[in-house]
């Protein structure tokens, strides 16, 4: 096999089948040649036979790495307006490289982010994986993922500001700095050194563009008055990211993917009770902090199975995995009923 036919059966596959994309086999019939057609499925081991080659090296990065985490994407629960701007965002990644890579003009591409919703709404979960894909797509030199918020950046006394703003940006290069509650910077009086740490983030952007994303996150309204309060970070920052709160359905599916981690069996009769429980807990959901507010009731329900096995006379296997109903009433301070015995007269 010549490298043409290589290097064709490398670009239609890495930006075609490594997203799991549901039309890449008719865009690949149609588009390859059919001895590269005949040959999907196979492309790391042809990849394998031109070593050293830049191109096809690159390209072997982005097949392992982003098809990867475009799955560990769909896995995550809810998120859906989110996960297809991340996809939008990655499919516009793979033709600006495509253009590179054909001569052809491009555009500057700005990947700095704005994450808005409340707690819990999984914004830093999002950051790091972006952080990840960025590396696959050989956008950052790292992907890790540095995060910070007023107090990682705003020091107390003057000139000390930048100096801590700086040291975090450093470590953020080649990966993403994500800086929680953003609008907090933004402080209440002219003379707050939050302004300082602003400046010296928009000039790190600007220094270090080619191997640096900054995602600004925090409450919806808050972050669009942030963002519109200086024109340095209203042309900086021009990709808005949503996050939902999650809904009912969705909360007992984190709090069931808990159990299966976790290897905890929840009963029929207790899945019911969660959901109710959820429901009450979650009537003002940016104080409840959705997934982290399932964290928290998961925890209790463990705490009352943990009570509830320590007064058995012999604990087995199977009783270290299930949680009952009789544990999630007690984590809502709630007894459960117990059954009358057999035979028992009712009062007159």
């Amino acid at each position: 096999m010549n490298r043409s036919t290589a290097r064709e059966i490398a670009v239609h596959f890495a930006f075609e089948l490594a997203f799991s994309d549901e039309r890449a086999e008719a865009l690949l019939e149609r588009e390859l040649t059919p001895e590269a057609f005949a040959l999907r499925g196979r492309e790391e081991s042809i990849y394998a036979q031109f070593p050293g080659e830049g191109e096809l090296d690159y390209i072997t990065r982005l097949v392992r790495g982003v098809g990867g985490h475009g799955a560990e994407l769909d896995g995550y629960i809810g998120l859906s307006a989110v996960k297809q701007e991340v996809r939008n965002l990655i499919d516009l990644v793979k033709i600006h490289q495509l253009r590179e890579k054909n001569g052809l003009p491009v555009t500057e591409l700005s990947l700095h982010m704005v994450f808005s919703g409340s707690p819990g709404t999984g914004k830093t979960t999002i950051a790091r994986l972006m952080a990840r894909i960025f590396h696959s797509l050989g956008i950052l030199s790292k992907g890790q993922l540095v995060e910070v918020d007023r107090a990682g950046l705003v020091a107390g006394y003057v000139g000390q500001t930048a100096l801590k703003t700086r040291k975090a940006v450093e470590k953020a290069l080649g990966g993403v700095l994500f800086i929680d509650e953003a609008y907090a910077l933004n402080g209440p009086s002219g003379n707050d050194f939050g302004q300082e740490a602003i400046d010296t983030i928009l000039k790190a952007m600007e220094d270090h563009r080619d191997d640096l994303v900054v995602i600004a996150a925090g409450y919806d309204n808050l972050m669009n008055r942030f963002i519109h309060s200086n024109p340095g970070l209203e042309s900086r920052f021009n990709r808005f990211l949503h996050f939902e709160d999650y809904s009912p359905e969705e909360l007992l599916a984190i709090f069931k993917t808990r159990c299966e981690k976790g290897c905890y069996d929840l009963e029929e009769e207790a899945a019911g009770l969660v959901q109710d429980f959820l429901r009450e807990e979650n009537r003002d959901p940016a104080s409840f902090g959705n997934a982290r507010g399932v964290r928290n009731v998961f925890e209790r329900i463990l705490i009352c199975q943990a009570n509830r096995l320590a007064g058995q006379e012999h604990v087995t296997r199977e009783d270290l995995t299930k949680l009952t109903a009789a544990d999630v009433l007690a984590a809502q301070g709630r007894e459960a009923v117990k059954p009358e015995a057999p035979g028992a007269e009712k009062d007159a």
